[in-house]
């Protein structure tokens, strides 16, 4: 195994792990906040996921011999920031998060499930999720709104970056924020001594709650979109590079790793979709047999981050909300465009998918329960009235 180690697999591993944190964060942090987590139990929920997503990347690549990049959820976090406060706080929440990861299980080793989620119509899937998106992206406009001269530095740098090199314009929208607060924000007093204590790592234990909504409005939706949006593509992004793995038991891994970080706030780990590319890819390594290297130095890099979660958190709490949030909204434009062009790309589906966005988009909750659902409920509805009535014509 040694032998198969690379200074190039070390390089890509280390880019990998930091593009993957600094481009998503501020959505994982962001959609923690939006559910009802403390700065600390955020903190602490960065800082499981963060050690889940590495521990499960390095046993993966190691026993499949295969580039098994780990992530978090980022749609699913954009997803909990769409659902916002359920009745009974975060501990509802953490016992969704749960749910899901028992789920995410389940659909690894039970294959009918898997195949069942599978079988969501993909426009519907893309329709929630761009419903999921687009409040989190108007973000980076209200951020203008709220102080130009706070929320215009971070776009630009992303703009100007993004225009050379798109893989490196949400960390240089990171970078421009982190300059904003240092140079364009007065620091509370007592704040660095704060910021100082939060460099050791600590975990905060959440008691989790079980309730109706809390399965339907966050568990249920956090399920199908990690699947749809991040495990299924993980598959996909290995095959294009010419692997051959076995869906079942790397999903059924990243439930139980799902399964350990929850009960401390984190609310899914999943095989990686986007990043997922880049250890797989050439530039890990001229030889396909040696690039799991790159995923398993960047699963070590991923828990060296999530240590430092503690101290990340306290640094970006001293900032305005909006500004964060800004952050967030320009990491998700990639992942919005690619889903509505989704969505709405087939006409016989557009009208069910168009109702899906719509309702999911407008945030509206009933019975408790997030507009997510109801989405995908009235989408399926739509959907399937559209195929009753063609079959009656004919």
């Amino acid at each position: 195994m040694l032998k198969d180690f690379s200074v190039q697999s070390l390089f890509m591993g280390c880019l990998t792990a930091f593009v993957g944190f600094a481009s998503s964060f501020a959505v994982v942090l962001h959609g923690l906040q939006a559910v009802g987590a403390t700065d600390a139990q955020a903190a602490s929920a960065l800082t499981a996921l963060s050690v889940s997503m590495g521990l499960c990347a390095i046993v993966l690549s190691a026993a499949t011999r295969l580039p098994v990049s780990i992530a978090w959820s980022t749609p699913g976090a954009a997803l909990l920031a769409s659902a916002g406060a359920i009745e009974g706080g975060f501990p509802v929440a953490v016992g969704a998060f749960l749910v899901c990861a028992a789920l995410i299980v389940i659909a690894g080793l039970f294959r009918p499930l898997g195949r069942a989620v599978a079988a969501i119509p993909a426009p519907l899937a893309n329709a929630m999720l761009a419903g999921v998106l687009l409040g989190l992206c108007f973000a980076p406009v209200k951020a203008i709104g709220f102080n130009p001269l706070l929320g215009l530095p971070i776009i630009i740098a992303w703009i100007v970056v993004g225009a050379f090199k798109r893989l490196w314009a949400v960390p240089a929208a990171l970078a421009a924020f982190a300059l904003v607060l240092a140079l364009g924000m007065k620091v509370p007093d007592g704040a660095l001594a704060s910021l100082q204590h939060s460099l050791l790592p600590s975990l905060e234990l959440v008691k989790p709650a079980f309730t109706v909504a809390g399965l339907v409005s966050i568990a249920l939706p956090l399920f199908i979109v990690t699947m749809a949006s991040q495990n299924i593509p993980g598959i996909a992004v290995l095959k294009v590079h010419h692997y051959d793995p076995k869906p079942g038991p790397l999903f059924a891994v990243t439930g139980l790793f799902s399964l350990f970080s929850a009960p401390f706030g984190g609310h899914a780990v999943n095989l990686a979709a986007i990043t997922a590319a880049m250890c797989a890819g050439q530039d890990a390594h001229a030889e396909p047999k040696r690039r799991y290297w790159a995923a398993i130095i960047a699963g070590v890099v991923y828990i060296i981050l999530g240590l430092l979660a503690g101290a990340v958190t306290a640094f970006v709490a001293l900032a305005p909300p909006i500004l964060i949030e800004a952050v967030a909204g320009l990491a998700l434009v990639g992942a919005l465009s690619n889903s509505a062009l989704n969505a709405f790309q087939k006409a016989e589906s557009r009208e069910a998918a168009a109702i899906t966005f719509l309702v999911t988009a407008s945030g509206v909750s009933f019975a408790g329960i997030s507009g997510a659902f109801w989405g995908l409920f009235a989408g399926g509805l739509m959907m399937a009235l559209s195929h009753g009535v063609q079959l009656l014509r004919k």
